[in-house]
């Protein structure tokens, strides 16, 4: 580029990094910062001079906008489509949160086989030996020999894999494309095939992102097929599984418990402070659960917003850009 592009930051996630931003770019850029929310009559003004939009909102972009690259600092994009951008923007996303989700998801994993935090630590605070002799227990359960399944494998499923291949376990995965990954997976079948994984799986985790064919794609027939020792996790989207099958299963022990980071009624601004579902998940006890933060450590939110900064880089400089979910059709 001739002229030195102009990025918009948009939104309040967007402009606490400009500093960063500024700093980590090696390319020169013109950094404009607006949020909709606080300045809408501002806000098309700015977004009619980027080249970029660093945001995570569905916005009215003009077919004349000088607009090319829309990148959102996060993963999830169900909420935009296609036909919501120009043609000619190239719409990318950032990853940077599988390791730290796939910690997340082996500490519940552990946590339901040892019970370290609910079980063994109570009661040793509480009873100390409880009469028992050192060599009695209490005895807890292995994450070894035992399987895993895999729903949706693709950042966060692979990391998966790796930490679960560690501790000597089975893994079995599907997807809409299947990957050749012997190392990591022992059985790799379609989104078709996932019958089979739920039967043989002691822990399901999905890893799915929503989108009209995974809506709903583990209902009340799925939970049939799983052991009644199983285990499901989730940290794809809440409305990958039905909720009230969800609830069903676990409220009725046709499966031994949950892990359950990502949900079906968020905040807004009417209710700052809903529960997460219709359904007293709460009330359970067989359940972990957690606000939708699997993902969030300091270290991730700095690899996420160095990716940012890179792909402005490769941005100016021409060069091919990676994480491209769609191009605009609108």
């Amino acid at each position: 580029m001739s002229e030195k592009p102009t990025v918009l930051l948009a939104g309040k996630n967007s402009i606490r990094r400009a500093d960063f931003l500024a700093k980590a770019t090696e390319t020169e850029w013109r950094f404009l910062t607006c949020d909709a929310a606080e300045e809408p009559d501002r806000f098309p003004e700015a977004l009619a001079e980027a080249d970029a939009v660093i945001g995570g909102s569905r916005f009215d972009v003009p077919p004349t906008n000088r607009l090319k690259l829309y990148q959102i600092p996060f993963t999830g994009y169900d909420w935009i489509t296609p036909v919501d951008l120009p043609k000619g923007v190239v719409f990318c996303n950032t990853h940077e949160h599988e390791t730290t989700i796939a910690e997340h998801v082996l500490l519940g994993m552990l946590e339901f086989q040892i019970g370290l935090m609910r079980d063994t630590h109570p009661m040793m605070k509480t009873k100390s030996y409880n009469g028992r002799s050192i060599s009695a227990g209490p005895m807890h359960r292995e994450l070894r020999g035992r399987t895993v399944g895999i729903v949706g494998y693709g950042h966060i499923g692979r990391e998966v894999a790796r930490r679960c291949k560690a501790f000597g376990m089975t893994v079995m995965a599907v997807s809409r494309t299947v990957r050749d990954e012997p190392d990591l997976v022992d059985w790799y079948g379609t989104v078709a095939e996932m019958d089979r994984l739920l039967a043989d799986s002691d822990f399901v985790i999905v890893c799915a992102p929503l989108d009209d064919s995974t809506r709903g794609m583990i209902d009340t027939a799925q939970f049939a097929l799983m052991k009644p020792d199983a285990v499901i996790c989730n940290v794809g989207r809440g409305e990958v599984i039905d909720e009230a099958a969800l609830y069903a299963a676990l409220a009725d022990n046709r499966i031994r418990g949950g892990i359950l980071d990502v949900w079906y009624v968020y905040p807004s601004k009417e209710d700052p402070n809903p529960w997460p579902s219709r359904f007293p998940f709460q009330k359970l006890d067989n359940v972990i659960l957690s606000p939708h933060n699997s993902a969030w450590t300091e270290e991730m939110s700095t690899r996420r917003w160095t990716f940012v900064a890179s792909q402005l880089d490769r941005f100016a400089r021409g060069e091919t850009l990676r994480n491209v979910c769609f191009e605009g059709q609108g």
